[in-house]
């Protein structure tokens, strides 16, 4: 080993990477992008860490006027208790706080409701009211039952995004493609059998890691396995073509990284996988609506903690059905072999 020849390579790999403007520039602007929309969608003068559903009439008086001034907490405004009580056992609200009946719900399993349920004593601490505590009623929801189903959708994203994006554009890198258009294949063909092999690697590896996961966290399952399963594929085709669209033009892995990346980022942070996005900024939750990665999360949480059926899942699968033929049309038209 000699590490004149490794300089050698070295300089090689930045002059070649230098010379490829368009990956160049995504590598530029795509750290650019991210921190814009981060910054846009989770930070302004006020950072708030803490959630709390407030219902009150009128304005705040004494003690709840002065919890309301409490920094780093988002109080959302609803109208009335029982109909958003569902928001707490979810963990998309830390605590829902009544001003005008001294009442407040928590759920126990919840971190954050912990700490903001001793932010609420401690303002009313030298008031003459009493707060009445009331836990969420039925079977609590734990953190973990809730980030399961988003962290599966996640890992199916990650392995159709780049599983199939970076094959595709090493193809045409390496001429494969180019010597497959000699063949009758058509584009709809070689991209219908990517679709194919992708998917049933994904739905191998995702059952493993569903069942293993069960096993060592004894997850909740309420719903029908076949729907739950018809979720996973639908998901997994639709961020298959997703990728397909992404690899239909492009040569450059470099490009294709970057490209793959502006899609799995937002997804991965904006689909409410981690945390909800109840009482992030309007637009940032319209926003997420258009990401198959949302639909995925959302359908199977239904499924698995709700046990909800196939007719109340019906609007995401057929976001989901229509998108996915919508993307492969697409790719098909676009795709090129050389």
């Amino acid at each position: 080993m000699t590490w004149k020849r490794i300089y050698a390579l070295f300089v090689a790999r930045n002059i070649e990477f230098m010379r490829d403007r368009s990956a160049l520039a995504w590598n530029v602007l795509l750290p650019v992008l991210i921190i814009f929309v981060f910054a846009y969608a989770f930070t302004d003068d006020n950072p708030e860490k803490f959630k709390v559903g407030l219902i009150a009439q009128g304005s705040l008086q004494g003690a709840a006027a002065q919890f309301s001034d409490t920094r780093y907490i988002k109080f959302i405004e609803f109208d009335e208790a029982e109909a958003n009580l569902f928001k707490v056992e979810r963990h998309q609200v830390d605590l829902l706080f009544d001003a005008d009946g001294n009442r407040y719900w928590i759920n126990r399993t919840s971190p954050n409701g912990y700490i903001v349920e001793k932010l609420l004593i401690a303002a009313y601490a030298e008031s003459d009211a009493t707060l009445h505590k009331i836990l969420v009623e039925g079977d609590e929801v734990r953190y973990i039952d809730w980030v399961i189903p988003g962290v599966i959708g996640m890992n199916i994203m990650f392995g159709a995004l780049f599983g199939i994006g970076y094959v595709i554009v090493r193809y045409r890198k390496f001429g494969v493609l180019k010597r497959l258009s000699a063949t009758p294949v058509t584009a709809m063909e070689f991209l219908s059998a990517q679709i194919l092999s992708r998917l049933w690697l994904l739905l191998v590896v995702n059952l493993v890691i569903f069942i293993g996961m069960d096993l060592f966290v004894d997850f909740r399952m309420h719903g029908s396995y076949f729907n739950l399963l018809l979720v996973f594929v639908l998901g997994s085709v639709n961020l298959i073509c997703c990728g397909l669209v992404v690899a239909a033009r492009i040569s450059s892995e470099e490009v294709a990284n970057g490209v793959l990346n502006l899609f799995s980022w937002p997804m991965m942070f904006l689909s409410g996988v981690w945390f909800s996005l109840e009482g992030a900024h309007p637009l940032m939750q319209k926003f997420a609506l258009l990401l198959p990665l949302t639909h995925i999360t959302e359908a199977a949480r239904e499924i698995m903690i709700d046990g909800v059926g196939i007719i109340g899942i019906a609007d995401h699968l057929l976001v989901l059905g229509v998108s996915s033929l919508v993307l492969l049309w697409i790719g098909a038209r676009i795709f090129r072999w050389e």
